[in-house]
């Protein structure tokens, strides 16, 4: 079973490759850093916020929802490392 981060970080190649645009333009459409992206499909970053997801969606031309709305997301696991937070919890 893939984990989350291996998820996103395929979904982020998939759509570069579909779109043909590299991880450079993409950085540059979504707003964001080259190392922002860079350390989420080399693994540094494990759970991007959503905040950062929404952007890449928007650099990708496309919504959260569509972006996060994919078959592999329905089968990962998390990171070991990775924060889950109760939503009862405060």
């Amino acid at each position: 079973m893939p984990t989350y981060s291996e998820v996103i970080t395929k979904r982020i190649r998939e759509l570069c490759n579909e779109q043909n645009i590299t991880i450079s333009k993409l950085s540059e459409l979504a707003g964001l850093n080259d190392s922002s992206i860079s350390s989420i499909l080399y693994g540094y970053s494990t759970s991007p916020n959503v905040g950062t997801l929404h952007r890449i969606a928007a650099g990708l031309g496309m919504d959260v929802v569509d972006f996060l709305d994919f078959p592999e997301m329905r089968n990962i696991r998390f990171d070991a490392n990775t924060k889950v937070r109760n939503s009862k919890t405060k």
